[in-house]
């Protein structure tokens, strides 16, 4: 069976400010949403998902969807706030959303092999879809063992800037053991490091690091309803706590419910985390189409 590649698109409405708005950084105008698909397809994934807002689904339809529905089977999902479990209400106060894993809790009536998790405004690279896709098809039928793809530290920065980062620590075998989001990482004097308060800690180039490109099994659906009842309890007066993915991860880590494999990746992250990182963005897009990594245009 072939996996499902899940793309977490709920926010680019708001963030694109609007559908026309979304960035041709290719050289005939791809998105990076773009390159992923087609990363995903040569790497054996069968199916694609796409979690978006009700609101754009016409425009998400003719825009999006119509590019890749004549190359792969195509699902579309919706995140709303009034999706959730039985005798809980929202909050009229609450307009954020309720995070990543709950757009994840949204594909479980149409996903039912293992499956990948990805941010549809990330370029992650055409290694780690095929190391990705090969865990994946080792993962069928099995429960409780996950996988994570970690970017080596140093890949993932931004020349513009500091950035937020998951930073992992894995066991002996590899195995995730925790995920710490440090929110201010840059490189300083040629050395990658992390500001909390005043401190600056080194971190070493290779640590992993994660960039949210997950790899489930659909038991995953359902130990993410059981903690998201959890955590609405816990947290129903928060407006802005969001149900993250490290978060439900975590849990199924320090409760021995299941496992995670970090997947180590050569590939280089990159996005335009700031305006200044759009040129840099298109550059190394034209230089591997220059390279014959890709075609130009990508889907006709």
């Amino acid at each position: 069976m072939k996996p499902t590649l899940f793309v977490l698109a709920a926010g680019m409405g708001s963030r694109y400010g609007g559908l026309k708005q979304m960035d041709g950084v290719g050289p005939s105008g791809e998105t990076i949403m773009d390159y992923s698909i087609y990363d995903a397809l040569r790497a054996g994934f069968g199916k694609i998902v796409f979690v978006i807002r009700e609101f754009f689904e016409d425009d998400f339809r003719e825009k999006i969807v119509s590019k890749y529905e004549n190359h792969v089977p195509v699902e579309v999902v919706f995140q709303e706030l009034d999706k959730l479990p039985a005798g809980f209400t929202v909050n009229p106060e609450r307009v954020k959303p309720w995070g990543t894993n709950h757009a994840v809790m949204m594909g479980k009536d149409v996903i039912h092999e293992p499956f990948a998790v990805i941010n549809a405004d990330d370029f992650y690279g055409r290694e780690s879809y095929s190391i990705l896709a090969e865990q994946l098809k080792k993962m069928n039928g099995q429960e409780n063992h996950y996988c994570m793809v970690g970017y080596r530290i140093h890949n993932t920065l931004s020349e513009s800037g500091s950035v937020a980062r998951g930073v992992c620590a894995t066991d002996e075998n590899e195995y995730l053991t925790s995920v710490v989001e440090r929110t201010h990482v840059e490189r300083v004097d040629g050395v990658v490091k992390f500001k909390e308060g005043e401190v600056w800690t080194e971190l070493g180039e290779n640590t992993p690091v994660s960039m949210n490109m997950w790899g489930f099994t659909p038991d995953y659906f359902e130990y993410s309803e059981k903690y998201f009842i959890d955590f609405l309890e816990k947290n129903q007066e928060n407006l802005k706590l969001e149900y993250f993915i490290p978060l439900m991860v975590d849990h199924l880590i320090t409760t021995n419910t299941a496992d995670v494999k970090v997947l180590d990746t050569p590939s280089k992250w990159f996005g335009v985390t700031y305006a200044e990182d759009r040129p840099g963005v298109v550059a190394k897009l034209q230089n591997l189409v220059d390279k014959g990594e890709y075609p130009t245009p990508l889907w006709k």
